[in-house]
């Protein structure tokens, strides 16, 4: 590349004006990493820009926000030495060049004012690293000391420096590399892969939260199994997830054998990545079997059964986000709920659809039948073209009873055509647990079709229970 084509990377006037402001304070600046390697990829303009300057990158922040229009405000990380500004829709980070040292029971590095060769040094990998002038007389030159244009042509994944000492002095470039990966579809490097296998157990002075940021990152690409094979090649996952890995294997008695629940699992996450980038609804389909490894059993006259893996599943998604320390909130009640019934509409594909039983599944799953009914289409993973035809056809007799159903009976996020006020007051009860039975009755009722979900059927049905029940009206 041409430098007149790199100098069309940062025609954006604030490039101009952080380095009219940096020769100002004597000093040199350069935008690096993610922006400068998503330019050369075209992967569109990152909004997040990282500048480093030889100097006092805060001192440069407050200088050049002054001369902004609006003079925005500069968020400083004194512990960092980075300052932050936000400038319509940019990010700008704004950082001395540095050199780092590490202890090794801490990924906190030491750090000391450096050039921007030892700036470049301590970069995680060769493409992010290559950096661009912002200074006069280089204006738009690329500074790539480790080839990481080369390594960018090439989908490759490497470290500036010896791989084991990068990802020994910070394990969370473990997971950086591989997320990378799975983003852009690169390869890792095999020295750099080896020495995340060989350094697997650091990860465990790494913060569960900056884990799984990356682990979102992963779930939210493409396609999350490039990511999950590399974890669970490198035995990060199980040291991450063991629930995962605790599906692998084959186990084969007397002639009859089970599937890979982990590799169908992947399959399966792959599948619903296609349909949504629902964060927590992909996380479902990661975890929608972990019940199955500790439900396993293997009977003569049965075969292989996994009975209630999908309750248990769903008790072990509350633990596994308490673990990770993920929130503990509707987002994880949402991916128990997925994990609870992911066989429902499975069953119901298979069997004879009643409107009984669509009708339960309305209820019971509420205004996320449609996340559902996505999942359990994603978990076919049968190669028989037959078969998967039959499923595919089947969830679609599946779906249009859902919406006949749904107009017809209104049982989406049910709310009792009769209130427990109005039974109180026909039969002069106080609060009791005969109202709660005559109101579970009602609902029963409509989710068997006995009666309409409509106000008057449903009033004279509570009569007639009532009668049967010796309550006496008013």
């Amino acid at each position: 590349m041409t430098q007149e084509l790199h100098k069309e990377a940062i025609q954006n006037p604030i490039f101009k004006l952080i380095g009219e402001t940096s020769q100002e304070l004597g000093t040199d600046s350069y935008v690096i990493g993610g922006f400068v390697r998503d330019y050369l990829l075209k992967r569109g303009t990152p909004k997040d820009i990282d500048i480093v300057t030889i100097g006092s990158g805060i001192e440069l922040a407050k200088k050049v926000a002054s001369k902004l229009k609006g003079k925005p405000q500069v968020s400083i990380f004194k512990n960092f030495g980075t300052a932050m500004i936000k400038h319509q829709e940019l990010e700008l980070e704004f950082v001395g060049a540095r050199k780092e040292s590490y202890h090794h029971d801490s990924r906190k590095p030491v750090v000391e004012d450096g050039s921007l060769e030892d700036d470049q040094n301590r970069r995680d990998f060769t493409i992010n690293a290559i950096a661009l002038a912002l200074n006069q007389l280089n204006y738009g030159q690329l500074l790539d000391p480790f080839n990481g244009l080369g390594d960018l042509e090439k989908k490759l994944i490497r470290t500036p420096l010896e791989p084991s000492i990068t990802y020994s002095d910070d394990p969370l470039r473990m997971m950086r590399a591989i997320r990378f990966a799975t983003q852009l579809d690169f390869t890792i490097e095999l020295k750099s892969l080896q020495a995340i296998t060989e350094n697997k157990e650091r990860i465990k002075i790494v913060s569960k939260e900056r884990i799984i940021d990356e682990l979102h990152k992963i779930i939210l690409s493409k396609k999350p199994s490039i990511g999950f094979k590399l974890l669970h090649q490198t035995s990060l996952l199980h040291i991450i997830l063991p629930e995962l890995t605790a599906l692998q294997g084959i186990e084969e008695i007397e002639g009859q054998r089970h599937k890979d629940n982990f590799w169908h699992t992947l399959e399966v996450v792959d599948n619903i990545s296609e349909n949504t980038d629902n964060l927590w609804l992909r996380w479902a389909a990661l975890l929608h079997d972990i019940g199955k490894a500790p439900t396993k059993r293997f009977h003569k006259k049965n075969g292989w059964t996994f009975h209630a893996h999908e309750f248990v599943g769903s008790k072990m998604v509350y633990k596994l986000f308490k673990r990770l320390r993920m929130p503990l909130n509707d987002k994880m009640k949402f991916v128990q709920k997925m994990v609870l019934m992911s066989s429902r509409p499975i069953i119901l594909s298979e069997d004879h659809v009643t409107d009984s039983a669509v009708r339960r599944l309305v209820f019971d799953a509420g205004e996320y039948v449609e996340d559902l009914m996505t999942l359990c289409e994603a978990d076919i993973t049968t190669k028989n073209p037959r078969k998967q035809r039959k499923y595919k056809n089947n969830f679609q007799i599946v779906r249009r009873k859902i919406v006949e159903v749904e107009e017809r009976d209104h049982v989406r996020n049910f709310q009792p055509p009769v209130t427990g006020e109005e039974i109180m007051k026909v039969f002069n009860l106080k609060p009791s647990k005969e109202i709660g039975i005559l109101k579970e009755a009602i609902k029963e009722a409509i989710l068997d079709g006995e009666i309409p979900n409509e106000y008057e059927a449903a009033y004279q049905f509570m009569l007639e229970k009532g009668k049967k029940m010796n309550l006496k009206t008013n």
